[in-house]
């Protein structure tokens, strides 16, 4: 099983591992921060010994990288793992705003239901099963979703079932969701956002989700 500090310490930028498993261009590690693409949250990106990777893929516990074919890589070598912090702030930051927006659909408007979602680093969506235009609810959203964020709650994040790797994100008092995705310290980190409606078809309704401001100073980890 591979050993996910990503859930331990999603701050982190870099990571001194070793190799456990090669088959051709994939390999497998004793441990990552490389997070690979699951729960509508993309993958990371970066390297692997100094390796681009080039796909990561959840295999029940483990996790997958696929290397350029000459990677050289063997079972036991020590390799440095880097991620692109830019890109995996933003995927976090994303995800988070997309996690409230979806909270507070759920909580506020009686019906409404999840039929998909997507978080890259550009932006976020969610679409619904939802029979009216869902830009006539952006104001109680907006107006719920920046209270969030300018509270700067804590975002506790933890095990549900360790053993079946089941996490969870909670904000005391808003929501208890299963997740295991990589989650912000505080909501305060989301910052500024902005929400877009489109119509994907007959009683399917989108949020795209962007972010209006850069990342604040000071606030990344590295080990």
């Amino acid at each position: 099983m591979t050993r996910k500090f990503f859930w331990d310490n999603p701050y982190l930028t870099e990571l001194d591992t070793r190799v456990v498993s090669v088959q051709d261009d994939e390999v497998t590690l004793a441990e990552t921060i490389f997070y690979a693409f699951s729960g509508a949250q993309e993958s990371d990106s970066g390297t692997i010994g100094n390796k681009p990777v080039i796909l990561a893929r959840k295999d029940g516990p483990d996790i997958i990288y696929t290397l350029p074919a000459n990677h050289t890589l063997n079972v036991g070598d020590v390799v440095k793992v880097a991620i692109d912090w830019d890109r995996r702030y933003r995927l976090m930051r994303l995800h988070f705003a997309a996690e409230i927006v979806l909270e507070l659909a759920s909580q506020n408007l009686p019906g409404i239901k999840k039929i998909g979602a997507h978080i890259a680093a550009d932006k976020a969506r969610i679409d619904f099963d939802w029979g009216l235009n869902i830009s006539t609810a952006f104001p109680l959203l907006m107006d719920k979703a920046n209270a969030i964020i300018a509270a700067n709650h804590p975002i506790m994040s933890a095990f549900s079932d360790e053993s079946q790797q089941r996490r969870y994100w909670e904000i005391e008092g808003f929501a208890h969701v299963p997740c295991g995705g990589t989650h912000l310290r505080n909501t305060g980190e989301v910052g500024q956002i902005a929400l877009k409606r489109k119509n994907v078809g007959k009683a399917k309704e989108r949020i795209e989700i962007v972010l209006l401001e850069a990342a604040r100073p000071g606030l990344t980890t590295q080990s």
